[in-house]
Formats: C-alpha cells, sequence, structure tokens
C-alpha cells in the first residue's frame, strides 16, 4: 500500500478508512532510512520507552487489540500484562524496525480484512470494560492514536538522526 492523498469527498466509511490508512501508511514513511541502533533510542527523558521502534510495537498491538478483540470480538494475542503494561513497547530478543515495521504492516491487513465485514455504524462484537462500542469510534479513535504517534515519530526522529517531519 502506498500514502495517497485522501479524497476530499466521499462516504463516511471511505473517509475514516482512507484517513486511517493515511496515516498507518504515515508511520513507514517517518521510520524510512533509520539506523537500525537509532530505532531503538528513546531519547524523550520523561518516556523512556518511547522509541521508533517501540512505537511502531505499540501500534500493532492497539491495531490488533481494537480491530481483533473489540470490533471482531475475537481471542486477540496478549501484548501487556498486569504485570507489564508497557510490555510492547520493549525490545524482546532479535527484534529489528525492519520485522516490527513488517508485523506492523500484516497486522493492518488483518484490521483491514475485519473492518471489511463491519458496519461502521454498527456495535462491535467484543466489548470495552463491559461497556458497547461503535465501530465508528474505533475507526476514529484510530485515527487519533496512529495520528497522535506520527507526531511522537517526528520528534523522535528529530532528536535521535536529525531528520525532520513533514
Amino acid at each position: 500500500m502506498s500514502r495517497l492523498d485522501v479524497p476530499y469527498t466521499g462516504d463516511e466509511r471511505g473517509l475514516l478508512v482512507g484517513w486511517l490508512d493515511w496515516h498507518r501508511e504515515t508511520v513507514h514513511v517517518k521510520c524510512a532510512g533509520l539506523a537500525e541502533e537509532d530505532a531503538w533510542r528513546a531519547p524523550l527523558p520523561s518516556s523512556p520507552l518511547t522509541s521508533a521502534a517501540g512505537l511502531v510495537s505499540h501500534l500493532t498491538a492497539v491495531e490488533s487489540y481494537w480491530f481483533e478483540e473489540i470490533v471482531a470480538g475475537l481471542d486477540a494475542p496478549a501484548h501487556w500484562s498486569a504485570d507489564d503494561p508497557d510490555l510492547e513497547w520493549r525490545r524482546v530478543p532479535g527484534a529489528t524496525l525492519e520485522g516490527n515495521l513488517r508485523r506492523y504492516r500484516h497486522q493492518c491487513a488483518v484490521s483491514r480484512a475485519i473492518l471489511e465485514r463491519a458496519d461502521v455504524g454498527g456495535i462491535c462484537a467484543g466489548r470495552r470494560h463491559g461497556d458497547e462500542v461503535s465501530v465508528r469510534w474505533v475507526l476514529l479513535h484510530m485515527i487519533e492514536e496512529t495520528a497522535r504517534h506520527n507526531g511522537h515519530l517526528d520528534a523522535v526522529r528529530e532528536l535521535v538522526d536529525g531528520v525532520v517531519g513533514e
């Protein structure tokens, strides 16, 4: 998938999915050319786990949670735990930025397939803390989540190797 501009007109599904896909692809743009050692550097003193590779891992986890567990009602893999709520941010042995980006792209494809079968105006099969959630809410949340973390990727990237985002 390539990062295409989102059309100025269209139906609700097309616009929401278009914006989410644009932000998903922006993750790849922001990480392009980043050296492996820089991908794992966390330059923000108040956020010691916030590296570019950690952000990609986190975004993969939230895609899985919101689309597999909440929208589809499936048992999604655990990406965090009560003992370690930041588990998905941590580097696991053998992890690389390229591998994290590949897993993210795959997870986004899984999310898209789930969304194709979902009614944007409908209620998700899963619940969040016992509450019903609309598919529309999940889409809006994922646009916000991905866009916000793209901003974090901008800051992290500039601090680790000087590359400035758009």
